[in-house]
C-alpha cells in the first residue's frame, strides 16, 4: 500500500499534506479520537516521536475520525487538540475518507510508511511501542545512512521494562446508548431518554448506576445545552474519595464543562464494586464508560 491521498475536512497545525509533499519523508499516521481511552494511552508515545525524530525526517500526522456526532465539530476537536497539548498536524477526517483509503477498522491504529511512501507496518490498539520506534528508527537511518540518532525514548524504554498492564478480568467498554448497550450492564433511575449513541436526561434527578471491576472508570459524556453540569460520584454506595479521578473534585462531583471523556475512578481495588452518578443537568448525555486495570 501507498500513502493515501489525505482527503481532509480541513487541517490542523499544519497546511495540507499531500503524498507528494511527504515524498522523502517516513511518515506515520496516527488514526485517532480525542475522546478514545485507548488512544489517551497511546499519546504520549506518539508525542514522544514526534518530538525525538521530527528533525530527522519523522513526519507524525493524527488523522481525527469521529465515533459519536459531537465529535464532527471544530470547537469540541479543536479543544481535544489544545487539552492533548499536540503540536504535529491534525487531519480532520470526519467523512472517513483517509479511514476508508486504509482499510482502517478501529482507534487507535498507527500507519508507518518508508521515505518512497510505502506501507512498511500497521498496529491496532495500545503497546507495541518499542517495536514502532524500532521502526521509526530504521526507516530514518535507510531515508539517510549516518543519521545520528538520539536514544530511544524514555517513553518506550519505561514500556519496555513494565510491559503491558494485564487486563485480565476488567470490565470491557460498556455503551449505553440504544445501538451497542448490552442489557444488564447499567441501570437508570429517573427520566432519562434513550438514543442510538447515547442517554439523555429529560428533567429531574436521573441517576445511573453501573457494576464494574476494574481499577479505574471513564466516561464519555456532554453536559448538553448549558455546556455545564455536575455529577455526584458515589463509590458502593458512598462519596467518592481516595479512588476519585482526576476529573472528580475533593467533594466527590465531576463538573463537566465540554463534550468529552472524565476520569471518574482511578486506584480502586480490584473487587465487584458499585458506582453511582446522580445529576440534576436536563440535556446531560453520557456515551459509553471504559476500564483500566
Amino acid at each position: 500500500m501507498r500513502i493515501p491521498h489525505l482527503m481532509a475536512e480541513r487541517w490542523v497545525n499544519s497546511p495540507p499534506l499531500a503524498p507528494d509533499a511527504l515524498h522523502g519523508q517516513v511518515v506515520l499516521l496516527d488514526i485517532w479520537e480525542y475522546t478514545c481511552i485507548n488512544w489517551i494511552r497511546t499519546s504520549p508515545y506518539v508525542k514522544a516521536w514526534h518530538r525525538d525524530y521530527s528533525d530527522l525526517g519523522l513526519v507524525v500526522i493524527g488523522v481525527h475520525a469521529p465515533e459519536f456526532e459531537f465529535g464532527r465539530h471544530a470547537e469540541n476537536i479543536d479543544r481535544g487538540i489544545r487539552d492533548h497539548r499536540l503540536a504535529y498536524p491534525i487531519a480532520i477526517d470526519n467523512d472517513f475518507k483517509i479511514w476508508r483509503a486504509l482499510g482502517n477498522n478501529a482507534w487507535p491504529a498507527k500507519y508507518l510508511f518508508d521515505a518512497d511512501g510505502l506501507l512498511v507496518d500497521q498496529w491496532v490498539g495500545e503497546g507495541s511501542y518499542e517495536r514502532v520506534e524500532s521502526e521509526i528508527r530504521r526507516l530514518i537511518e535507510v531515508r539517510a545512512p549516518g543519521t545520528k540518532l538520539p536514544p530511544v525514548s524514555p517513553e518506550a524504554m519505561a514500556f519496555a521494562t513494565t510491559g503491558e498492564p494485564s487486563y485480565l478480568g476488567v470490565t470491557p467498554e460498556t455503551y449505553v446508548g440504544a445501538h451497542r448497550a448490552e442489557p444488564g450492564t447499567f441501570a437508570l433511575t429517573g427520566d432519562w431518554e434513550t438514543s442510538g449513541e447515547y442517554i439523555e436526561l429529560a428533567g429531574g434527578t436521573g441517576e445511573l448506576a453501573l457494576p464494574f471491576n476494574a481499577g479505574e472508570v471513564n466516561l464519555v459524556v456532554d453536559p448538553g445545552p448549558s455546556g455545564q453540569a455536575a455529577i455526584d460520584v458515589l463509590l458502593d454506595g458512598n462519596p467518592i474519595g481516595d479512588e476519585r479521578g482526576d476529573d472528580v473534585d475533593p467533594d466527590a462531583v465531576a463538573r463537566v464543562d465540554r463534550a468529552g471523556m472524565i476520569r471518574l475512578v482511578a486506584g480502586a481495588s480490584r473487587d465487584d464494586h458499585l458506582l453511582t452518578l446522580g445529576t440534576s443537568q436536563p440535556g446531560l448525555r453520557a456515551f459509553v464508560f471504559t476500564f483500566g486495570p
